[in-house]
């Protein structure tokens, strides 16, 4: 026996009374069918009803075959039970479901595009749209037109219609089911083949708010919110406006020059210390230059160092820096994480690959690089000052100097 559903007739129902015919395991959970239900079950991008039978919670709602099952926490032991809809829940769904309605006749009635697929979500409602782009002009028109409809408050008719009516109906898409066609119309303006739940009239929506698109593939993903949803959202929208507008001492209307003004001014700053950090580097590396060791027969000049509570980028560029003053950098940081930075200066007979690869392998280090600059790590940072003494070694012999060939050599 098929459920009869009281939603079609009484989208406002919120509580009824009902006869338990079946009884089963849905997915791990008990589930329950009646004679007759308000509970709208998920289908056409519509989430299901919740709410309550007697006091067992309802967790779920689908349909197979025409029958309504209704997942509980735990199964009633009554033959005749007591539904009670969540009607915020409901509510909502309403006029988001409607408002999707609206709001794709509005995109065909203007610009001729075909809505492909609806999702009503937990927090906003998508559309997408069979174009490859939008632009504020459109939105701004098609948001006036839907609210014009629906602060006009034009009736809803939900009704299953004859085949006869169905062949003289302008509907937006062609019917997706099978036997008798339910259509939701707005007069003049929708008419739509929909099994949903839908408000009395147009004003039950109350508001229709487009947030934004982005495209998808070949189609624009529309996002919107209606009635509360909207509400909310503009809420929260105007007062985070007017927490910016405070903190910059400006009025909302000036919130956003301010703003821009300020973001100026810091991209600005930003450049600015950049410049001075890169000089400030320069002195450093100038003076670690000058207190170079000379090492090994090829007499090559050598800065090693261990730092501390430093940017590895900052500890890497600098070693870079000191290279620029002929020099080899072998230097450690002691952080989150042991490292090593080694780096040579033009024309000096030293690969830094093969370097850092020798003394942080033995160590259990990973790393690596080319003959100018290489990085790597190692387990702890107490090793760190044996592999900057290894290489300082090692740079006295002949291991380490440059063969003209690349450093993956071993």
């Amino acid at each position: 026996m098929q459920t009869e559903r009281l939603y079609y007739a009484d989208a406002y129902l919120c509580e009824f009374e009902a006869r338990v015919v079946a009884q089963a395991d849905r997915n791990g959970r008990p589930a329950v069918a009646l004679d007759r239900s308000a509970f709208y079950p998920e289908g056409g991008g519509q989430p299901a009803d919740r709410g309550m039978l007697d006091d067992r919670a309802v967790l779920d709602v689908q349909v197979e075959n025409g029958i309504v099952w209704h997942i509980v926490a735990d199964a009633p032991h009554a033959t005749t039970v007591r539904g009670l809809i969540d009607w915020p829940r409901r509510l909502d769904h309403m006029q988001q479901h409607h408002g999707q309605h609206l709001l794709s006749a509005a995109m065909e009635r203007l610009f001729g595009l075909r809505t492909v697929s609806f999702h009503l979500g937990a927090t906003a409602s998508t559309i997408d749209l069979d174009c490859t782009a939008l632009d504020a002009a459109q939105l701004e028109a098609a948001e006036e037109l839907v609210n014009q409809v629906v602060w006009e408050n034009r009736p809803i008719h939900a009704r299953f219609v004859s085949p006869e009516e169905l062949a003289h109906l302008p509907l937006r898409k062609p019917p997706q089911v099978a036997g008798p066609v339910r259509v939701v119309s707005v007069p003049d303006f929708d008419h739509s083949a929909c099994g949903g739940t839908h408000p009395r009239s147009t004003g039950g929506v109350g508001l229709v708010h487009l947030r934004r698109w982005e495209r998808r593939a070949e189609a624009v993903r529309l996002e919107f919110v209606c009635g509360g949803r909207a509400v909310r959202d503009l809420r929260w929208k105007h007062a985070t406006l007017g927490r910016l507008a405070a903190a910059l001492n400006v009025g909302t209307e000036d919130a956003e020059t301010a703003l821009i003004r300020l973001r100026d001014s810091e991209f600005r700053a930003r450049k600015e210390l950049e410049a001075a950090v890169e000089q400030l580097r320069g002195y450093e590396a100038a003076g670690l230059a000058a207190q170079a060791a000379v090492v090994g027969a090829n007499q090559t000049p050598v800065v090693q160092r261990v730092f501390a509570a430093r940017a590895p980028d900052e500890v890497r560029a600098l070693a870079q820096a000191v290279a620029t003053h002929g020099c080899v950098a072998l230097f450690g940081l002691q952080g989150q994480k042991a490292q090593l930075f080694f780096a040579r200066g033009e024309g000096l007979a030293v690969d830094c690959g093969v370097l850092l690869r020798s003394v942080i392998m033995p160590l259990g280090g990973r790393g690596g690089g080319g003959a100018t600059l290489a990085q790597g790590g190692v387990p702890d940072g107490a090793l760190i000052e044996r592999a900057l003494e290894a290489a300082y070694s090692l740079l006295t012999t002949p291991l380490a100097t440059d063969t003209g060939q690349e450093s993956d050599h071993r």
